[in-house]
């Protein structure tokens, strides 16, 4: 067996909210929005949520859109860009006043955006943060089968997020695509409804949006 199968997944990006947007948004019939517009995460407390970024809030939102409370499946969070938006108030801090606080790195880390999404919803599976060498979205999925095929795992989380790229930066990122994130609850076997890894992958040269696209088009939204 060297398959693994889609349970169910879960999805956020601007500009796009039903589950009948996201099938037109497949079709070609719609497109994402570029905005730093976050998800409404009002149902966390409002001290938790008041300093998060764009990503960290999408990254909270599909998790709560796929996982009950006190979940203990683990997590698998991948992105090309992570937190850039806040490394960029570093960078400039750096270079315009020549120095820097501590709070400044507070939430800026690269695994911020799931660790914060574990600790929302007390979570217990473990989490680990995959940043892919040259945009490698078959890498991070590679390191997710193996910990499903190879290890104790029968379940895993993937969660993909990239957030708005600052304007400074956009002629130098090599992937400017819209910030979404999305997550799929992924099984070791085949379960009730559930779709073949397989059946989405071909042809998506690691191009994380078409991979959704065909998720979106190969099954019915289970989360909106």
């Amino acid at each position: 067996m060297d398959d693994i199968y889609i349970v169910r997944f879960s999805v956020w990006a601007c500009g796009i909210k039903t589950a009948d947007e996201w099938r037109q948004w497949a079709a070609g019939a719609r497109e994402m929005v570029y905005d730093n517009e976050g998800p409404d995460i009002s149902y966390t407390d409002s001290m938790f949520r008041r300093r998060l970024s764009q990503i960290s809030k999408m990254t909270v939102q599909v998790v709560h859109d796929l996982l009950p409370l006190g979940e203990n499946t683990k997590m698998f969070f991948l992105s090309f860009r992570g937190e850039i938006s806040k490394q960029f108030k570093i960078n400039k801090m750096v270079l315009e006043e020549k120095s820097l606080t501590p709070a400044v790195f507070s939430l800026s880390v690269f695994n911020a955006p799931v660790a914060l999404a574990s600790i929302a919803f007390r979570l217990k599976g473990g989490y680990s943060a995959l940043y892919p060498g040259n945009n490698s979205l078959s890498s991070g999925i590679a390191a997710v089968k193996a910990a499903l095929l190879g290890g104790t795992n029968e379940r895993v989380v993937f969660i993909y997020a990239d957030e708005e790229i600052p304007q400074e930066y956009k002629n130098i990122i090599t992937y400017n695509a819209p910030p979404f994130a999305f997550a799929m609850l992924l099984s070791r076997f085949p379960e009730p409804s559930s779709v073949p890894f397989s059946a989405i992958s071909a042809d998506i040269n690691e191009n994380p949006q078409a991979l959704l696209k065909n998720l979106v088009l190969c099954r019915e939204l289970h989360a909106s």
